[in-house]
């Protein structure tokens, strides 16, 4: 039971976590722009959740790779935002893809125990 929980469990969080973080591209369509401007940013906005969809194709036999993965993502995006935010800016963001890595290198650890 609780090596299915390990398995899907990173799984199932990276998935609501890249959706999650692609609603963030919906406000190109408020921002007024029009016809290839709005493809652009579109992509620009949806860029990340990408990289984070590729990264779970490949972590999803490979568990260490999502681990450091989604490890390095919290700490860029600490970094990129910079220390003067309110709190829940690095839970909001950070929180769930360090506790997906967390998961990830427990799968990882699981399986070599077996």
């Amino acid at each position: 039971m609780l090596n299915k929980f390990l398995y899907w469990s990173p799984r199932v969080l990276s998935i609501l976590f890249i959706m999650f973080l692609s609603l963030f591209a919906l406000d190109v369509f408020d921002s007024g722009y029009q016809g290839w401007e709005m493809v652009t940013a579109l992509f620009m906005h949806l860029l990340l959740p990408i990289v984070l969809l590729l990264v779970l194709i490949i972590s999803w036999k490979r568990d260490l790779v999502g681990a450091i993965a989604f490890f390095a993502f919290a700490i860029f995006y600490v970094y990129m935002v910079g220390l003067d935010r309110h709190w829940s800016w690095y839970v909001a963001i950070s929180g769930p893809a360090v506790i997906t890595g967390i998961l990830f290198l427990l799968s990882r650890l699981r399986k070599r125990k077996i």
